[in-house]
């Protein structure tokens, strides 16, 4: 089994209630233009309708920006991204 070099952690930001659709996609534009500026090894963001009044915004990150990316953004969570 060969070792993973860039394992990808998907950061996650959770809005809630009427406007949580708008929200979010709002806050992944901020998230693409974040990428840019970074220069991230990644460039994936999404957005996902968990129910009318929940929605997450995401951004994949390479394990070694994790915590500087963690740390300036605030993310509400994180876990592993799987492709």
């Amino acid at each position: 089994m060969q070792p993973v070099l860039d394992k990808k952690i998907k950061l996650i930001w959770d809005f809630k209630g009427h406007a949580a659709a708008k929200t979010a996609e709002h806050h992944e534009k901020h998230l693409k233009e974040y990428i840019v500026i970074e220069e991230l090894k990644f460039n994936i963001t999404g957005v996902s309708h968990i129910n009318e009044m929940h929605s997450i915004a995401y951004l994949v990150v390479a394990e070694f920006e994790m915590i500087s990316v963690r740390d300036m953004l605030k993310p509400h969570r994180g876990e592993i991204f799987n492709d």
